[in-house]
């Protein structure tokens, strides 16, 4: 069952109701509230030069496909294609670690503050272009323009710039003695709900420790990739060190099982995840899994009821709830659970769901139609279960990928939507008791990725923090992030850290 909500509304006035009040008002017909709207903020395109065509990016050049496929990307907003790219076969693989070991000895041996010159270099080239990789950012992925200019290009240089610092301090980030040395040639693939952003949290360390790397960037949003390797080529990077190839999943399949690479980075699916590891058992090659989340956002009696709804929306629903660490699930103290849900019921009916490229808008489009079809399928779930269904009802685009934001109360932790990743704008909400209580539902899950807890007492946000399975807890805020700070889970969730020192550990050797 889906709830109808309207716009809020406002009575129209004017300077003169005091002098109204005091004399004698004829009967007048009623008059229907004025409806305020945001006048359409579009960003311009007109200085984003897409080629029609990009080939695949291994020895510092951009080459043909060796079996000659492409594809397009599609906007999903429009369904409309805007390029057509390379996509890379198991023969391009070679090709590319062939270069990669090539250019790898000369790449060490470069004193670090030389290494971390270059990262800086890329660094600074990704905020002279912010604005151009913040548009096609949307244009490929279909999230609002207001997130990848304010949030994925500005993290993305901040992690260049970070680990730039770090290039020639490796012993006091890795302390314990011995020789520091890179892993080598790192194969690194990324997911398409952070392109740019998860690129960066992969390259940046792996630079800078003085590997040479592989990215395989997702088949829907290869885009940005493609424009780091005009980057790389501008930042006069040394050919060999880092290569770019987009193609669908066979791709990544046979990037994992190249021979000569010695260390695999992995964001994406669960499922996928298990296949990495099994096909890794037993060989040498190191391997760090950021995996899928369900994660918990826990708000107590105690809470800033309003900041909290704040914290529960941008949780959810930024980026339209593709994020691996999204809030998904909404733990409240079931003495505040009415008020809080009325609160984010009368929050989410001023979300804005539209273009992306509009600067008002605050939900934009699905990233493609089989997550759109996989959001429905896991929506119908709850539906079929017993949950209470809240869906946002707004005029939707014609033609895209859209799903309209929605919650369920009274979710189950039997239900498929409180246990299954559904990566989209939708929220499972269940109550609580006691900290008992909260702590175990937060931790009755497969995964554990991160988690948020909302309380004006700092020794209850300590206390259940400590117990809560999670590689990151976030208190009185969600979805922040810094260059500076690891990020990681547990179980379900993955292994090893990125961001933070910690994040440089798994692209070294150490040792006497």
């Amino acid at each position: 069952m889906s709830e109808t909500t309207t716009e809020p509304q406002v009575a129209a006035t004017n300077g003169h109701a005091a002098a109204r009040a005091a004399a004698p008002q004829a009967p007048t017909a009623s008059r229907a509230p004025v409806r305020w709207e945001y006048a359409p903020a579009p960003e311009s395109t007109d200085h984003v030069r897409l080629r029609d065509r990009y080939g695949l990016f291994i020895g510092g050049a951009f080459v043909e496909p060796a079996e000659g496929r492409y594809a397009p990307t599609i906007n999903p907003a429009t369904e409309e294609p805007l390029a057509e790219v390379a996509q890379a076969s198991a023969a391009d693989v070679e090709r590319a670690v062939a270069a990669a070991r090539a250019a790898q000895g000369a790449w060490a041996a470069l004193p670090g503050l030389e290494r971390g010159k270059y990262v800086f270099r890329i660094a600074r080239l990704i905020q002279e272009r912010a604005r151009e990789l913040a548009i096609v950012e949307t244009l490929d992925g279909g999230k609002p323009i207001k997130e990848s200019r304010d949030v994925d290009i500005p993290l993305a240089a901040a992690h260049f710039f970070y680990y730039a610092g770090w290039a020639d301090k490796l012993a006091y980030a890795l302390p314990g003695g011995g020789a520091i040395a890179p892993r080598g040639v790192v194969g690194q693939i990324v997911p398409w709900n952070f392109p740019l952003l998860m690129a960066a949290w992969k390259l940046a360390p792996a630079l800078a420790t003085g590997n040479v790397a592989i990215l395989k960037p997702a088949d829907t949003t290869p885009l940005t990739a493609l424009l780091l390797a005009e980057i790389l080529q501008e930042a006069e990077l040394p050919d060999g060190v880092v290569s770019i190839l987009p193609g669908d999943g066979s791709a990544g399949a046979a990037l994992v099982r190249a021979e000569g690479i010695d260390k695999i980075a992995f964001t994406g699916s669960t499922a996928v995840g298990r296949d990495i590891q099994a096909a890794l058992a037993g060989t040498d090659v190191g391997l760090t899994l950021e995996l899928g989340g369900k994660s918990a956002n826990i708000v107590f009696e105690d809470a800033a009821l309003d900041q909290a709804v704040e914290g529960i929306v941008q949780g959810i629903f930024f980026n339209q709830g593709h994020v691996c660490c999204a809030g998904s699930r909404l733990l409240v103290q079931e003495s505040v659970a009415e008020d809080v849900i009325d609160r984010l019921w009368t929050r989410m009916q001023k979300l804005r769901v539209g273009d992306p490229l509009d600067k008002n808008t605050d939900v934009g489009a699905i990233n493609s139609a089989a997550q759109l079809s996989r959001i429905g399928e896991l929506v119908a779930a709850g539906v079929d279960e017993g949950a209470g269904l809240r869906q946002v009802s707004c005029a939707l685009p014609d033609r895209g990928y859209w799903f309209a934001p929605a919650l369920f109360t009274e979710a189950s932790p039997a239900h498929r939507i409180s246990r299954e990743e559904i990566f989209g704008p939708v929220l499972a909400i269940t109550t609580f008791r006691t900290h008992a209580e909260a702590v175990e539902k937060a931790n009755n899950s497969n995964y554990g990725l991160a988690a948020g807890i909302w309380t004006d007492k700092g020794s209850k946000a300590f206390e259940v923090a400590a117990k809560l399975q999670a590689g990151v807890v976030w208190q009185n805020t969600y979805n922040h992030f810094d260059p500076t700070a690891a990020f990681g889970g547990f179980k379900e969730s993955g292994f090893g850290r990125e961001g933070g020192a910690a994040g440089l550990r798994p692209y070294v050797r150490q040792g006497a």
